[in-house]
């Protein structure tokens, strides 16, 4: 394997955080995977402010192993930032996701690259495998998942791999690599999967706190809500507030019908009436400026799509004339 930027066609980023004792066995192993397969490809470790000489250990290894690269940050900023870092400096046709805590070995990377191969745009990892509290967190998760966003793979928090061109249309923001593979399905990339082993950690702390399920569950009605009612707003705002004027007109009738009928005055009901009344008028109104600023976000994101193609454009054009020079 060459390390040649006109050679490479899978680019594998590799998030660290502590994980010093793993990288040395985890280059090992891509040395291994690329040695069988023959596939053209780089490795990019991104350390992520890690206290215990993660970067030291990378660096040692980067002189000698050719295919990898190494980038850090000062201090931590998360698993979303520490791979558009590495993304960011990727050279490949192909982008994957891989944990530097060996509960996944590189060997299983050509199969998700064969998926890629068979015309799907992002693989997810299947994985097998006993990780006890997690297993039952990932399951919840990826149920709701499959019933929220209807995409049909089992496992959405695992390993992936993905053309290149995904990341031009699919926003990513803090936390949310969780669901970029739901985000890609609603642009109308193809999703597949392929199985993944899952192995235990061998050295090295888990990263995963009890912490991170409600925050896991807040983003993912905040993705839902940015697919579906950001979208059309008013199908959210104009909808409540019209439930709220009907159930003001209804509790309306009904003071009416005991004032005339009845003979009995209720204030509080007038009060609840024009409470319901004005919020719903108000939802409503708040609807239609929420969908000029919907209108608005479509044409920001068409031109942030336009900018992202021709930079594409221009970094492949780039790479062909080295290509034509290297020739």
């Amino acid at each position: 394997m060459l390390r040649s930027e006109r050679n490479i066609k899978v680019s594998i980023v590799v998030p660290a955080f502590n994980e010093a004792e793993n990288i040395p066995l985890l280059m090992e192993e891509f040395s291994r995977m690329f040695s069988n397969t023959r596939m053209s490809g780089e490795v990019i470790l991104v350390d992520d402010g890690s206290t215990d000489g993660t970067f030291l250990k990378a660096r040692e290894c980067q002189e000698k192993y050719h295919f990898l690269r190494v980038a850090f940050h000062k201090r931590n900023r998360g698993l979303t930032e520490a791979l558009m870092t590495g993304f960011s400096k990727a050279h490949g046709r192909i982008f994957v996701f891989w944990p530097a805590d060996l509960q996944y070995l590189p060997e299983d990377i050509p199969k998700l690259i064969d998926r890629i191969d068979a015309g799907f745009d992002v693989v997810c990892g299947w994985k097998s495998g006993s990780y006890g509290l997690k297993r039952l967190v990932s399951s919840i998760y990826n149920l709701l998942s499959r019933i929220i966003f209807r995409v049909k793979v089992h496992d959405l928090n695992s390993v992936k791999a993905f053309r290149r061109e995904i990341l031009n249309d699919v926003p990513m923001r803090k936390d949310w690599h969780r669901y970029m593979v739901v985000m890609a399905a609603d642009k109308g990339f193809k999703i597949g999967e392929a199985k993944v082993k899952l192995y235990p950690r061998r050295f090295g702390q888990s990263k995963f706190g009890l912490w991170r399920i409600p925050i896991g569950l807040l983003d993912l009605l905040s993705v839902k809500f940015q697919l579906s009612f950001m979208r059309k707003p008013l199908m959210l705002f104009g909808f409540s507030g019209l439930i709220l004027m009907f159930l003001g007109a209804l509790t309306g009738g009904v003071a009416l019908y005991l004032r005339f009928a009845k003979h009995e005055g209720l204030r509080p009901l007038l009060y609840l009436v024009i409470l319901l009344v004005l919020m719903g008028i108000s939802l409503f109104a708040l609807g239609f400026l929420a969908e000029a600023i919907a209108g608005l976000n479509d044409k920001i994101d068409k031109l942030d799509q336009s900018i992202n193609r021709r930079r594409w454009l221009w970094s492949s054009s780039r790479h062909e004339k080295r290509n034509e020079k290297g020739n």
